[in-house]
C-alpha cells in the first residue's frame, strides 16, 4: 500500500532506517551533538535567527501550548476556514481563553482585511492561523496577513505550517511571525509524533510574563533546555534521527528545488483534474501546493473509486474530510513525491474512475 492522503504521508526507506538507529541517553553528549548539529539547517528552513524547538507531540500540542503561552487576559482571534482551523477555537476555549471566531466559508481563504476589522476593536493578545488548511486545500495569503499584523505590534501571530512547511517559502523573521510551528507527518514526510516550532523574541517575552503556561509545553522551559542542546522532557530520539536524515535529503536536493518539485507535482494533479472535468474546491490563487481538494462536481461514487484504486494499485487517497466526505476527494503531492510517482497515481486513478 502507498499513501497519497494529506497526512500521514509515505515515509521513505532511508528515513525509516534512520528512525531505527540505536538509542542513546537523552542527556548524553552524543544527544547534545545530534540535537545541536541540526539547528543551523532548521533555522535556515524556518528562515529565523531564533532557536528551533523540538517537541515529542503532534503539532496540536504546540498549537495548544502557544495559546497557553501567548494569550493572557486578552482575547485570541481564531481564523477559521476548515476543519482544523475551526478546531483551534474549541482548543482556545478549553484553555479558558476569551476566544473570538473569524469564520469564513469552507473553501475560502482568510484575508488580511478580515483580520484588520477584528483587531481594530482592540483587546487581542494573539491571532491563530493555519496557513494551509488540509481539509479544504486552501492556502491563505501569509504575506498579506503579516502586513496587516504589523499594524498591531502588540498582537502575536501564531501560524501552523504543518502541510506547507518546506513546500513553499515561509520567511518567519521577515514576515514577523511570532510562533511558526509544524509537524513531522505531512510535508516533512516523517513518522507522526514530532512537532517543530520557533518563537520570536516578542513571543518569548510574552510567555515569560504569562501565567498558567503549564509545564510540558512551557516555552520558557524549552528555551532553558535549548541553551544546553536538550529538551525539557524525554524526547523521541528516533524522530530526531529521522529528522537529521530528512534535513540531509532536503539540503542535498536544495530548498528552492524542493519548492519547485512541489509546484510541479501540484500542477500535474491540477491538470489531471481539469482534463477529467473536475472543479477545485479552493478558488484560483488560494490553492494549496502540497495537496489538491477536488470538488465532486461530476457526482461520482467517491467511495467506490477509492476502493477500486486501492484494490487495483494499492494506492490510498482521501475521500473528503468531515462534512465534505463524498463531496470532494483529496490527492497529496507533499513530502518525497515526484513527477513520476504522482504520474503513476494519476494513471491508476484513470482506471479507477467510473466510465
Amino acid at each position: 500500500m502507498k499513501l497519497f492522503i494529506p497526512g500521514p504521508v509515505q515515509v521513505s526507506d532511508k528515513t525509516f532506517a534512520a528512525f531505527c538507529k540505536p538509542m542513546m541517553g537523552h542527556r548524553s553528549g552524543d544527544f547534545k551533538k545530534l540535537y545541536g548539529g541540526i539547528q543551523p539547517r532548521l533555522q535556515e528552513l524556518f528562515q529565523t535567527s531564533q532557536p528551533v524547538f523540538l517537541s515529542t507531540s503532534s503539532a496540536w500540542g504546540v498549537m495548544e501550548g502557544a495559546i497557553r503561552n501567548l494569550v493572557g487576559t486578552g482575547k485570541v482571534l481564531n481564523c477559521m476556514c476548515g476543519a482544523f482551523s475551526d478546531k483551534w477555537l474549541d482548543v482556545s476555549k478549553r484553555c479558558g481563553k476569551d476566544a473570538v471566531a473569524l469564520q469564513v466559508e469552507w473553501g475560502q481563504p482568510i484575508r488580511g482585511e478580515q483580520i484588520r476589522q477584528y483587531l481594530k476593536q482592540g483587546g487581542f493578545d494573539a491571532v491563530t492561523l493555519i496557513h494551509n488548511e488540509t481539509s479544504t486545500g486552501v492556502m491563505s495569503p501569509i504575506a498579506e496577513i503579516a502586513e496587516v499584523m504589523r499594524e498591531f505590534p502588540e498582537v502575536q501571530l501564531i501560524v501552523d505550517s504543518v502541510s506547507s512547511f518546506s513546500v513553499v517559502p515561509i520567511a518567519m523573521d521577515e514576515l514577523g511571525i511570532d510562533v511558526l510551528l509544524t509537524g513531522s507527518q505531512k510535508a516533512l514526510a516523517m513518522p507522526p509524533g514530532l512537532a517543530l516550532f520557533a518563537a520570536s523574541k516578542k513571543a518569548m517575552a510574552r510567555a515569560a510574563s504569562t501565567q498558567g503556561r503549564g509545564y510540558y509545553f512551557d516555552f520558557v522551559e524549552f528555551q532553558k533546555n535549548q541553551a544546553e542542546d536538550m529538551t525539557p522532557s524525554t524526547p523521541s530520539i528516533s524522530h530526531i534521527y529521522a529528522l537529521a536524515s530528512k534535513l540531509e535529503d532536503i539540503f542535498n536536493e536544495g530548498i528552492a528545488a524542493r519548492h519547485a518539485r512541489h509546484a510541479a507535482t501540484n500542477a500535474l494533479v491540477h491538470q489531471w483534474a481539469r482534463d477529467k472535468g473536475f472543479e477545485f474546491f479552493a478558488p484560483e490563487g488560494y490553492r494549496s501546493k502540497s495537496l489538491t481538494c477536488i470538488a465532486n462536481n461530476r457526482n461520482i461514487d467517491v467511495a467506490a473509486m477509492l476502493a477500486t484504486l486501492k484494490s487495483n494499485s494499492g494506492f490510498i487517497i482521501d475521500g473528503g474530510y468531515g462534512k465534505l466526505k463524498g463531496k470532494t476527494f483529496r490527492l497529496s503531492n507533499m513530502g518525497d513525491e515526484t513527477i513520476e510517482s504522482v504520474g503513476e497515481l494519476l494513471s491508476s486513478l484513470d482506471k479507477a474512475l467510473p466510465a
